[in-house]
């Protein structure tokens, strides 16, 4: 079924003076448009009538509002004035009892519930989905009935009307892609500049600018990819997609720095293949683990225990892009720093690759050109200087000079602590205000038709909940105690809602026979709904059908009711939701409930419960893999104290900047467990395993090593996201927000917290003083062979 939707608002619309007549006149001719609208197919136009929902009487269903209205006219028009309209139930001429609630909206009445004015009015249209060539019919009926509001609207100013059929939530959602474009491609110029900076400096034959770009060509490579093989396999794009560029950025950013930076720590007088062994060897097997520990969460999160298809295909995408992230960094980035790697042993320049020249060839060259060509010759420094000719980096000088002396200091220590307590302090308080998200306007684009519609509903329609259908759908014994005593018996604990047993005590008074006129079965019926306090309304419509004898049978019967909890109050419907749905699944009698607003409380519902469920088990899952994997158990106990902290922190830090737990929020979640791991568990691996010499000492080696990394891809990642800020889209808003605070409070712990934290709590750090033997000395003979372009290439012969 297929329905669709508008809302109708302005000045009060008045039911005691004359004035409103000219709003209903107004809303007279809405419907008469719109009940007009011509599909035209080869052959045939369809209307209306054609496509809508039939009543018993073969006339199309409309909203009750309308024959409301339509009486409410007629009586003033003959003078009337013994009908009114009363809230939320109005008695028409012919003794039907008609629901309005969920119909007019921003209500004033007078006494005994008589309506005296309302700011809205919401009309609802419903189409039957029986066949492709209906679907397809109805579907342009939609679009033609948006044209239609929208050309009413420009007529009468004076009303705003917000159209909103069954497909819009689907075109909005997918909205969020097309308007990022543009800045999803700010967002890579800005990465590509960043990253080519982070990898320059000024010696221009250690500079490595090209590896920064081609670091971005690797993971671009591996996205692609993924999106390839997704559409291949028949996969459904969705906007959750614009999340797997920045999954790729955080992981495979700092996979191919921490290759640099490991390519800095080797000797120059090596071979390149012997660096580029050395390279592989520090730093392919954090990233290797690492790795695997993204396949496995997402892995969990693309498998069928995630019952969300949004978040599945995300999952999916994610897992086939880091595999191929992992492989093209083994083969395509590994191959490009082997590249630069016989650049820079041949002294060519980093960019341009030809010839350095020695600097006397220089002296008589301009100032920008001797700038551009500064480069430091093996030959020209002495043993202790060519161990720092990296040192010119800028990231790498600031880290060894200043930083890992500054953030060790004993008088900065205790401001770092305060400042985490502080940290902890408001964490906690937006961690106390934890809401769940169920508004529809988090996953669209802004100025989309579905926003402006839920923005009205809200303000408008939420004093009650949407009418709830309650369908029976198969032929059974009405009358059979046995059958009554067995559904029953799935019923029994739910105390809140009673208007299941409110039925069936209906049934069991009733003594049904095979002749049982529909107005007695009704009314009973209606009465014994009614008399349940969580119900304000009800209305039934049953099927029956004559057997070979004239006998008569209930094949299927259909109650639509509306509970007494505003839609405002989201614990109370998501109880009404999930009791419904236990119901349906666990009783013998199969009975369906539906609500168009079930779907979306539906996909929040389990958009929370299902990622949580996975993500608990995949942490439960890389804690017993890594403890066979680590060296020391205590960098699990470390690393999971670190992920604990800053999920803690996220979440009440996401709270605080309004930001609920939804389908997107808690993704990033979860990528946030991952992406703690990856920046924060080299650190402590190097500071756990190292022996010998102090904390302190130790806290500073490992922000020496692994630093430089963290903060090129931190610096990266942060310029990437900044254009997500002004996407004209709530989820993209989600998705800064969020990605943000996950990459600053890593940060905060990998630069702060853990330096100062770890220079006075375990593990300890003993001396061990090793005696000296005379006789134990190791002699080393060189070899060196010097070719005629100053490549040199050092054969160590060692005997102990």
């Amino acid at each position: 079924m297929k329905t669709q939707t508008h809302e109708t608002e302005g000045t009060a619309f008045n039911f005691i003076y004359p004035s409103f007549s000219s709003y209903i006149q107004r809303l007279s001719l809405l419907h008469a448009a719109v009940t007009r609208i011509q599909v035209p197919r080869p052959g045939f136009n369809y209307t209306f009538a054609h496509i809508c929902i039939l009543n018993n009487d073969k006339t199309c269903i409309v909203d009750d509002i309308v024959h409301v209205l339509e009486e409410l006219k007629n009586a003033r028009a003959t003078n009337r004035t013994n009908f009114a309209i009363t809230y939320p139930i109005t008695h028409l001429k012919d003794g039907r009892a008609v629901y309005n609630g969920h119909q007019l909206g921003g209500v004033t009445v007078h006494s005994k519930d008589r309506v005296k004015s309302a700011e809205a009015v919401q009309l609802t249209y419903y189409l039957q989905s029986i066949n492709s060539l209906n679907d397809m019919v109805a579907e342009r009926w939609e679009s033609s009935f948006c044209d239609t509001v929208r050309l009413f609207q420009k007529s009468n100013g004076k009303v705003k009307m917000y159209p909103y059929t069954s497909s819009s939530l689907r075109e909005d959602f997918q909205k969020t892609s097309h308007v990022s474009e543009r800045y999803l491609v700010t967002s890579l110029i800005l990465v590509a500049t960043m990253a080519i900076l982070c990898c320059s400096m000024q010696d221009c034959v250690r500079s490595k600018p090209w590896l920064g770009l081609l670091g971005l060509v690797t993971i671009s490579l591996a996205t692609l990819t993924a999106a390839g093989i997704i559409n291949l396999t028949g996969g459904k794009y969705n906007s959750t997609f614009l999340g797997v560029p920045f999954v790729m950025l955080g992981h495979g950013l700092y996979g191919t720095f921490e290759m640099l930076s490991s390519w800095r720590k080797t000797r120059e007088d090596q071979h390149v293949k012997e660096r580029t062994a050395a390279v592989y060897a520090d730093s392919m097997l954090s990233f290797s683990l690492t790795t695997a520990m993204y396949l496995v969460t997402f892995g969990i999160g693309a498998s069928p225990f995630t019952n969300i298809e949004a978040a599945r295909i995300f999952c999916c995408n994610s897992c086939i892009a880091i595999f191929f992230n992992y492989l093209y960094v083994l083969s395509f980035y590994g191959s490009s720093l082997v590249f630069t790697g016989y650049i820079e042993n041949n002294y060519q320049h980093s960019i341009f690759c030809r010839k350095v020249p020695k600097p006397e060839a220089l002296q008589e060259k301009p100032a920008w050109y001797r700038f551009l060509l500064t480069a430091r010759f093996s030959e020209d420094t002495t043993d202790g200087e060519e161990a720092n000719t990296y040192e010119s980096h800028l990231l790498v000088c600031f880290l060894k000079r200043y930083y890992c002396d500054w953030i060790t200091n004993t008088y900065v220590k205790p401001f770092v602590v305060l400042f985490y307590l502080i940290y902890i302090s408001f964490a906690l308080m937006g961690y106390l205000q934890v809401s769940e998200g169920s508004d529809l306007s988090n996953i669209v684009a802004t100025a989309t038709q579905t926003i402006e519609y839920t923005t009205a509903q809200q303000k408008y329609f939420s004093n009650y909940s949407p009418v709830i259908g309650f369908y029976i759908y198969e032929s059974i014994e009405y009358w059979n105690t046995s059958v009554q005593e067995d559904v029953l018996e799935y019923t029994k604990g739910f105390v809140r809602i009673s208007w299941f047993e409110s039925y069936l005590n209906y049934l069991r008074k009733l003594n049904v026979t095979t002749g049982l006129p529909k107005k007695n079965f009704t009314d009973m019926l209606r009465n014994s709904f009614l008399k349940a306090p969580q119900f304000s309304h009800f209305q039934e419509d049953i099927i029956f059908s004559k057997k070979y004898n004239d006998e008569v049978d209930v094949v299927a019967s259909r109650m639509f009711l509306v509970a007494k909890t505003m839609e405002t109050n989201r614990e109370e419907l998501y109880d009404l939701l999930e009791t419904l749905r236990r119901l349906s699944v666990t009783s013998k009698v199969k009975f369906i409930v539906f609500n168009p607003s079930f779907v979306y409380m539906d996909r929040y519902a389990s958009s929370l419960g299902a990622p949580l469920h996975n993500s608990c088990i995949s942490a439960l899952f890389l804690l017993f893999f890594s403890a066979f994997l680590v060296a020391d158990s205590l960098i699990n106990v470390w690393l999971t104290l670190t992920v604990v902290s800053v999920e803690f922190g996220v979440i009440g830090f996401m709270t605080l900047w309004k930001v609920e737990l939804d389908c997107i929020s808690v993704l990033c979640l979860i990528y946030g467990i991952n992406y703690t791991i990856d920046n924060c568990a080299p650190l402590l691996s190097t500071f756990v395993l190292g022996k010998d010499f102090t904390r302190t000492k130790w806290v500073k080696n490992a922000l020496e090593v692994h630093g430089v990394a963290i903060l090129q891809s931190y610096l990266c990642y942060l310029v990437g996201l900044i254009p997500l800020a002004a996407v004209p889209s709530n989820l993209t808003c989600t998705l800064f927000r969020c990605l943000f605070l996950i990459a600053f409070v890593t940060f905060f712990h990998c630069f702060a917290i853990l330096p100062v934290i770890l220079t006075f709590l375990p593990p300890s750090k003993k001396k061990r003083k090793e005696k000296k033997n005379p006789e134990n000395r190791e002699e080393i003979e060189c070899v060196e062979m010097v070719d005629i372009d100053s490549t040199r290439v050092v054969d160590q012969i060692t005997t102990v």
